[in-house]
């Protein structure tokens, strides 16, 4: 029972992770990568994963959709709550002013916090809301592409 669950779960989580890699978000599973991607001039939008019903129902489906717009950020990257422990834990260093939150978005420009969507403004919202949420984000901090 144990050994199938596990394989289940592995399955489960690999499959949330190609979910959001699909979307075009890189996966950043250290906490060099983390650091590396975050410090990059520009615009970074981040997705914590999470392997809960609302990251799958409502955070990657609308992480997905949302990046179908004019402006964009230089980059969009994800790292996985409970998974990737370490690199979760240096990319919430980051989050200065927000407790930790899974699913949730985070957008940084130049290395430095601009706005997040806590996991209280996914949960129990449809992902047309979420998606409304992250592209009003787009509008006022991003570029044209």
């Amino acid at each position: 029972m144990d050994m199938n669950f596990n394989m289940y779960m592995e399955d489960f989580i690999n499959t949330a992770r190609q979910e959001i890699e699909s979307a075009g978000y890189k996966q950043l599973t250290t906490p060099e990568a983390v650091t590396e991607a975050f410090n990059k001039p520009g615009t970074t939008f981040v997705m914590i994963n999470s392997v809960c019903g609302c990251a799958g129902g409502i955070a990657r489906p609308a992480a997905a959709h949302a990046i179908h717009y004019d402006k964009v950020p230089n980059q969009l990257v994800t790292v996985f709550a409970g998974q990737d422990k370490e690199a979760t834990a240096t990319a919430r260093e980051y989050f200065e002013g927000y407790p930790p939150s899974s699913p949730s978005f985070a957008l940084l420009k130049d290395g430095k916090i601009i706005s997040m969507i806590e996991r209280h403004e996914i949960e129990g919202h449809d992902p047309m809301s979420v998606i409304t949420s992250i592209q009003a984000l787009f509008e006022e901090h991003c570029e044209e592409r």
